[in-house]
């Protein structure tokens, strides 16, 4: 991102990998976001707490507070809309899927995605422009 793009937003990667959390950085970062991390749920609603983001890119499966009881916490805590969160798991399931979808995720992706992948659940939720063929 040069010096004359403007930030897109603000967008917390949660998860309790770093590797994961510093790949999903540089794809952020190239697309214009502003980004913090956070190991866990509990970390994540502290975060939030603190400065709420446009965008939380969030794990299901972590130590201390994973992925559903964030989701829960932060929708009774911010509401509906807000932050944007999209769901990164390697869950595959139907069911899991709807538990995340119910549990107020706007999106879900699955592990490991790439920056294709990413940018397009980012158009999808209205965070990046369409692109135009």
């Amino acid at each position: 991102m040069s010096a004359t793009t403007p930030l897109r937003g603000q967008c917390l990667v949660v998860d309790d990998s770093r590797v994961v959390r510093r790949a999903a950085r540089r794809m952020l970062e190239a697309h214009g976001f502003g980004v913090t991390e956070a190991e866990d749920g509990q970390q994540a609603l502290e975060a939030c707490r603190a400065a709420l983001p446009d965008l939380v890119l969030l794990d299901w499966n972590m130590p201390v507070l994973d992925g559903p009881g964030f989701l829960r916490a932060a929708r009774a805590e911010f509401g509906p809309d807000r932050p944007v969160i999209v769901l990164c798991t390697t869950e595959a399931a139907l069911e899991r899927i709807l538990e995340a979808l119910e549990a107020g995720a706007q999106e879900y992706v699955m592990k490991p995605f790439d920056e294709t992948i990413l940018q397009d659940k980012l158009m999808q939720v209205g965070l990046l422009p369409q692109e135009t063929a």
